[in-house]
């Protein structure tokens, strides 16, 4: 566990519409394990990269060691473009990914993303292999339906069971029509946006992710 704060700056990134701004966090006492990006919520619903999910799953992977990249979409606060219905989103979520992969270049690179933004990283992750993928209240009958493929990396997926916007039951039988590979993780008594259940969040994710890339423990 990192046990100075991480040291956190403020970035842009050349993103496919224009710029995209982001925030780079990485452990502030050794250099990082591995690299990940993180895909907020739904832009048109006042997601942002600052959302608090989005925000855990960062701290979820600085707890194991990992820089972690948080940005906003196109037409998102201070990105350059406009709203694409998360067919431009899933390339930003690349150019991003392709960035960490230069910055990072001999550590194994993640995504992760919450609801709209889990659908982007799932997308993303079947059109370039990354080295792990974390998708928490995935959106996909909306964003993600249909795909021919899967991400063949280790793959955590989250659920509360009392989520309003992402029912369980539908998770699930998707979920189960998958090939074996990915996990799924039920969060108890948690609704969409994991009130009151962060820590059990960001302990989900930080003990799948050591557990599948020999990090550090929290």
């Amino acid at each position: 566990m990192s046990v100075k704060p991480p040291i956190t700056q403020k970035t842009t990134l050349a993103g496919p519409a224009g710029t995209l701004e982001a925030i780079l966090e990485t452990p502030g006492d050794t250099g990082p394990a591995g690299a990940v990006v993180v895909c907020h919520p739904h832009p048109q619903y006042g997601g942002t990269m600052h959302n608090k999910v989005a925000h855990t799953l960062a701290r979820s992977f600085l707890r194991a060691g990992f820089a972690a990249l948080r940005f906003n979409f196109r037409g998102t606060e201070g990105s350059a473009g406009e709203y694409d219905e998360g067919n431009g989103e899933v390339d930003d979520a690349l150019a991003a990914l392709r960035w960490m992969r230069d910055e990072y270049p001999s550590q194994p690179v993640w995504l992760a993303g919450f609801s709209f933004g889990a659908a982007m990283a799932l997308r993303a992750a079947v059109q370039e292999p990354v080295d792990g993928l974390i998708t928490v209240a995935p959106a996909v009958s909306r964003f993600a339906s249909g795909l021919a493929e899967q991400p063949e990396c280790p793959w955590l997926i989250v659920q509360g069971d009392q989520d309003e916007l992402v029912d369980i039951n539908e998770t699930i039988e998707w979920f189960n029509d998958l090939k074996p590979g990915p996990e799924l993780a039920v969060v108890p008594d948690a609704e969409h946006f994991f009130h009151g259940r962060l820590i059990d969040l960001r302990t989900l994710v930080t003990d799948f992710v050591q557990n599948n890339t020999g990090g550090e423990n929290s």
